[in-house]
């Protein structure tokens, strides 16, 4: 499958160091839009400075469909601000969980989404983390969605798809800028 978005999205609930937040692992999403194979979302987590959020999301990323996020929908999708996904349990945008239980506390709040390329979990309220998250944007799969119909609620009209997720190998950890992805 050819790498159409080859970039790295960031956990945007991590602490920042004077350098930067460092990447300690990455998770892959390929996507599939009406069935068919877009590309490949990499995603890097910031483990030291988020640790139970960043385990959360790798370790969903592991599992097998129905038991995280393999074959789970971006069920929200506002063109030139986020794509929205994560929940497996319902596939609305209602359900989802974590590893912990069906929730977990917040972290921390102290970066910012910089632009675009951020990830951030997506919750109902304080100390409310399951499974779903975010990535803000402007370029990504929105791209691909402004030839795709929506349905009331910024729900795509064909099924925006994560077919195969897993985690890539970090042989030490990097730093990242605060700068959005181009």
């Amino acid at each position: 499958m050819k790498c159409l978005l080859g970039v790295i999205a960031l956990v945007a609930v991590a602490m920042a160091a004077e350098e930067g937040p460092k990447v300690t692992d990455k998770v892959y999403f390929d996507i599939e839009i009406g069935g068919k194979p877009i590309g490949r979302i990499v995603i890097g987590v910031f483990g030291k400075t988020v640790p139970k959020t960043a385990t959360n999301f790798v370790e969903l990323a592991k599992k097998p469909k129905g038991e995280g996020y393999v074959g789970s929908k971006f069920h929200r999708v506002i063109e030139d601000f986020m794509i929205q996904g994560g929940d497996f349990t319902r596939g609305d945008g209602t359900g989802g969980r974590s590893i912990y239980g069906e929730k977990f506390a917040d972290e921390n709040f102290t970066l910012k989404h910089y632009g675009a390329g951020w990830l951030s979990m997506a919750n109902a309220g304080p100390d409310t983390n399951g499974s779903q998250f975010f990535i803000t944007t402007e370029w990504m799969l929105s791209r691909r969605l402004k030839k795709t119909e929506k349905r009331p609620g910024d729900r795509p009209s064909q099924d925006v798809v994560i077919a195969a997720a897993g985690t890539l190998p970090v042989d030490a950890p990097f730093v990242v800028s605060k700068e959005g992805v181009n």
